[in-house]
């Protein structure tokens, strides 16, 4: 693969709206061509709860003001899922990539990869972590990574066609690195309650990863740990 037609997108400080501006352009540039893959990591700079496009989860005005007079913005997205807080504790990656034409795509395996990047990641602090599903915890799947039976980070994924009928994936996963807990599940839960979910989220069930280490990286650095585990993973070349 040319390394012209890959790219690393860092994104510190930015609002969550400038992310998902820079992820369509960079979708479309992998679907026309342009790129064969690339990766964008990023964190934003103000408290916001991410809507998925369901019926489920209205974007109402009363919503809206609740969550403004607690500091939190929100934005609606095309995709579904459940609510994700963003804050400037919490990095997010989004890997663009084409799959290779001479292996049937899987789900799972596209999960699986990526799941195996960043278990990857936290190996290289020494932390032993498991995938599976997190009861109580935001935005749930089976494809959550977890230490201790806690939630660090979840995924997502989906798929667009190319020109000429080849796959896109869009894989992404939000990392918890060091937030009041506590404080972050409390606009998710009153997203549920003003949906009538009766359902709720528990701090308890999620952790961070500067919970479980004693060095505190940079953003700079932590960006730089994550790249070097899709590369040392061998998974995308």
């Amino acid at each position: 693969m040319n390394k012209q037609r890959n790219r690393i997108v860092r994104l510190k400080q930015t609002s969550v709206e400038h992310v998902f501006e820079k992820e369509t352009l960079l979708l479309k540039q992998l679907q026309s061509g342009q790129l064969d893959q690339c990766l964008m990591l990023w964190q934003t700079d103000t408290p916001t709860l991410v809507l998925p496009a369901s019926s489920k989860w209205p974007d109402t005005d009363e919503l809206r003001s609740e969550l403004v007079n607690n500091g939190w913005k929100v934005i609606s997205r095309r995709t579904g899922g459940a609510p994700v807080p963003q804050t400037k504790g919490v990095i997010n990656l989004s890997h663009m990539y084409v799959w290779p034409k001479e292996t049937p795509y899987s789900i799972p395996v596209a999960y699986e990869n990526l799941c195996q990047v960043l278990c990857g990641f936290f190996a290289s602090y020494g932390l032993s972590t498991q995938v599976h599903a997190t009861p109580y915890s935001y935005c749930d799947g089976d494809y959550n990574i977890n230490i201790n039976q806690q939630k660090i980070v979840g995924t997502a994924q989906r798929v667009l066609l190319k020109s000429g009928g080849d796959k896109v994936v869009l894989a992404q996963a939000c990392i918890l690195i060091d937030d009041d807990l506590n404080e972050l599940v409390k606009p998710v839960n009153t997203c549920y309650a003003l949906s009538g979910n009766e359902e709720r989220v528990k701090a308890k069930v999620h952790t961070c990863l500067f919970d479980h280490i004693d060095e505190k990286p940079s953003i700079d650095n932590l960006f730089q740990g994550i790249t070097q585990a899709f590369i040392d993973s061998e998974l995308y070349k």
